[in-house]
């Protein structure tokens, strides 16, 4: 019997995804996944754990071994590198990275996976030596080298997103020199309201790194190597400058085939389609729907991809899927030395970015009845919470602690997605047990306090 030839672009977590449901769904497949980069498959997000030796190993900090598919019968061919869809033929033109080679491989259905890449600014100097990315293995372990290398003394992180911040702080424990620059006022800005980047940004500063806020990078100099990083705020001497100023969708290759949006992004359909027949697309790459903006959004999260994944493979052999992808909230985490957040959906930065009016409450409180001394485990927690001003819809929230209270960022995703209310919330039944919190929940109280209901 014939097989049917599946192929997957990308072994990220969406490309993993894809290949665990196919395997896992459907009997009698041919399937493919092609790998541009040597290593299958490096999780960029565990790259702090490994720059501060919290990983039993660089090559395990991946989602999957290829031994693991190809056992199952899946090729999986790393060092390919997909660089055209011949949709009337339907193959796909693959090049050999280390020979040069091109082969046309045929394909019924074609998932990509081809996520993003990170910005490498377009500065003078961007081409230096010790000027590095944040993101994949060889990188990693350039990195972790000059960490470990005593004649580096200071280090320049471009860039106080989720990456920057931890490059800063692998940094910092290794005992360089930090500093932090940003183009925005506030670090984390992008991801958290006022309210707990002006906590965080304190304590990031009390940690010994020093922040650049709201600079424009002009240049990086140096003489063959980089010495430092020139901006309209000064000078400031670099060893070694990790770039973490954002990714872009990797689709240039894919421009004139499939349908793009203005910035890259590529265009799907509710069911996660694109213009050409039979091909699909997940992941960082596309815009993924947004259920507290209702509306498509970046949201390049792990979560997202290996939803969007399953997804599409529930439904990859229906001529018309049964239901449109539900969408997601698009929940994330964090530490920043001795604190830890987690936030989810929206907050007043991506609101206004999608034109959505909302309305916040920012909730300050222990974590304990009061009866419970601070160093016994009752430190500050705090909530933000954004919602609907007219319909008090929750569409977003967030929870900060030196105590790891990231779990009620879970919490929080599942009001979003099931469109609770601040109502709804301030009354919910969770438990309670002093050893844990308080006679009302954490959430309960927040919800409470953006109702003007009367302090607890």
């Amino acid at each position: 019997m014939t097989k049917t030839k599946v192929v997957v672009v990308g072994a990220s977590h969406g490309g993993h995804q894809a290949i665990l449901e196919l395997l896992n769904r459907y009997d009698n497949l041919d399937i493919t996944m092609f790998e541009a980069g040597d290593f299958v498959s490096f999780m960029s997000c565990g790259m702090e754990l490994y720059l501060e030796n919290s990983v039993t190993n660089v090559s395990d900090v991946r989602n999957f071994e290829p031994k693991l598919f190809t056992d199952q019968g899946v090729h999986v061919l790393n060092n390919h590198e997909v660089t055209k869809i011949n949709a009337d033929k339907k193959t796909v033109t693959v090049q050999d990275v280390k020979s040069g080679d091109k082969s046309d491989y045929d394909y019924d259905k074609l998932i990509l996976s081809s996520g993003v890449v990170p910005n490498n600014l377009p500065v003078p100097g961007n081409n230096l030596e010790n000027v590095y990315l944040m993101r994949g293995l060889d990188w990693a372990t350039k990195i972790k080298a000059k960490l470990e290398d005593s004649a580096v003394k200071n280090i320049t992180v471009i860039g106080a997103g989720y990456i920057g911040i931890e490059a800063a702080e692998a940094s910092v424990k290794a005992g360089k020199n930090v500093t932090l620059i940003d183009m925005i006022d506030r670090p984390l800005g992008t991801y958290l309201d006022a309210d707990m980047t002006d906590i965080l940004q304190k304590h990031l500063e009390d940690k010994g790194v020093k922040l650049v806020l709201g600079a424009k990078i002009d240049a990086y100099e140096g003489n063959g190597t980089v010495s430092a990083v020139k901006t309209d705020k000064g000078f400031f001497d670099s060893d070694v400058v990790i770039q973490a100023a954002g990714v872009k969708p990797n689709t240039k290759w894919l421009d004139g085939i499939v349908e793009l949006d203005s910035r890259g992004f590529i265009n799907t359909d509710e069911y996660l389609r694109t213009n050409l027949p039979d091909v699909y697309a997940v992941g960082d790459a596309t815009l993924a729907y947004s259920i507290p903006a209702q509306q498509k959004m970046p949201i390049a999260l792990a979560t997202v991809a290996r939803r969007e994944a399953r997804y599409v493979t529930k439904h990859l052999f229906e001529k018309k899927p049964a239901v449109p992808f539900n969408g997601l909230v698009g929940s994330s985490a964090l530490s920043v030395f001795d604190y830890h957040f987690a936030s989810s959906g929206l907050n007043s930065t991506t609101a206004a970015k999608a034109n959505v009016k909302v309305a916040t409450s920012f909730y300050q409180d222990t974590l304990r009845p009061s009866y419970v001394p601070q160093d016994k485990n009752n430190p500050a927690v705090y909530v933000s919470l954004v919602f609907d001003p007219q319909t008090h819809i929750i569409l977003g929230g967030a929870v900060l602690s030196t105590y790891d209270i990231s779990a009620q960022g879970n919490v929080l995703a599942l009001a979003i997605q099931n469109q609770m209310k601040l109502e709804d919330l301030a009354e919910a039944d969770f438990f309670f047990q002093p050893g844990f919190d308080r006679q009302w929940s954490l959430l309960n109280l927040a919800a409470q306090h953006a109702l003007g209901d009367a302090k607890f």
